[in-house]
């Protein structure tokens, strides 16, 4: 995200609880930060109950900026390293063991190694997909761990800041890319190109079947940097997005829709064709990276705003939000679940813009009971 100005707004969003807070720069505090203890004894997780947020387990640390985070079948992560361009998998018993280096990965600013997917038929095709800055641009590519890749997507712009990178297979199998506007707010809003969209495309990396545009990757646009996706148990997919100046959103995805960026940052477009965010917050509240589902619960994690958020989710609308975890940790840049329902984060402290302690980054895992 591009550096900020000092604000202080409340949110629209009639559902958010408690006053806006007043921020100057990428960080909402400047207070010390202590670590809490986690235990790093790997509990039972049953996938029916409910992740819970005082049993924090650390499955590793010492991580060089964790972004993508994707689960292979056997329940381990594999995680990106934003800067180092590695692939590490991690386990709930045992050190993390790098199983993959992505070559031609340029870490400058907010670009590098960032999201990462497994495919669905993983057992049988062996696919790992991955979003990274090349020297010229961002894009897509999927290998093998023993083999080459082979790039996918290419040509979605580059810049030191509004990159996207998140990537996930939807319940339809087929891949979505959240991507940002690269700094040239009008890319946005034009059709032609992938900047500030989220993409659809095929396992192989086409426009995939049923695109509002034919021919084209293009699923939705009008956004300014999508670093969350995620679907809840009825195939409706969720996207977080930066804003600005004043409001982070969280938005229901329909394809072919116009969330409005720049016309519009937060709500108020709908008069002009745009579509509302179901949510917003106030930029030093959230800054949302990535987001998950389980149960009727969406998780979202927050950078500057040093929290992770529980927003109740009933027919594709949003309730109350509730601040979890606030300054426990630090910046949270990804967030997922895990096979067994357990609840996994990544900590982004050592990203230049946190105040990493002892042992940042963190990956921790909150069983599900």
């Amino acid at each position: 995200m591009a550096p900020r100005r000092c604000h202080t707004r409340t949110t629209i969003a009639a559902l958010l609880l408690g006053a806006a807070l007043t921020a100057c720069g990428n960080d909402s505090s400047t207070e010390p930060r202590s670590t809490p203890p986690a235990t790093r004894t790997a509990a039972p997780s049953n996938p029916a109950e409910r992740p819970d947020l005082d049993a924090a387990e650390e499955i590793a640390g010492n991580l060089d900026v964790p972004w993508g985070l994707a689960f292979l079948p056997d329940g381990a992560a594999l995680v990106a390293e934003r800067d180092s361009g590695r692939i590490l998998r991690i386990g709930t018993g045992g050190a993390p063991q790098q199983v993959y280096q992505v070559p031609g990965v340029t870490a400058r600013g907010e670009g590098g190694l960032l999201g990462l997917a497994v495919a669905p038929d993983y057992a049988e095709s062996r696919y790992v997909y991955a979003y990274f800055t090349a020297d010229t641009d961002n894009r897509i590519v999927r290998f093998r761990l023993d083999g080459p890749p082979e790039v996918l997507v290419a040509g979605i712009a580059k810049a030191g800041n509004h990159n996207g990178g998140r990537i996930a297979f939807g319940p339809d199998g087929m891949l979505y890319a959240g991507t940002g506007d690269a700094g040239q707010s009008g890319r946005s809003q034009d059709p032609a190109s992938l900047s500030g969209k989220i993409l659809r495309v095929t396992p192989e990396g086409r426009p995939a079947p049923g695109n509002p545009y034919p021919g084209s990757p293009v699923y939705s646009l009008g956004h300014r940097n999508v670093q969350g996706l995620a679907w809840d148990r009825d195939g409706r997919l969720f996207a977080a997005e930066f804003g600005q100046d004043r409001f982070d959103e969280i938005n229901l995805i329909e394809p072919g829709h116009n969330y409005g960026w720049p016309e519009v940052e937060g709500s108020g477009g709908a008069d002009r064709g745009f579509t509302d965010p179901l949510l917003t917050w106030t930029t030093a509240e959230a800054s949302p990276s990535g987001i998950a589902i389980a149960g009727d619960t969406l998780y979202v994690a927050a950078l500057r705003g040093r929290r992770l958020w529980t927003v109740p989710l009933a027919d594709g609308r949003t309730g109350a939000p509730r601040a979890e975890l606030r300054d426990r940790y630090g910046r949270l840049r990804t967030v997922a679940v895990a096979p067994d329902g357990a609840l996994w984060l990544t900590t982004s402290n050592t990203d230049g813009r946190g105040e990493p302690v002892s042992g940042d980054d963190r990956a921790l895992r909150f069983p599900a009971r």
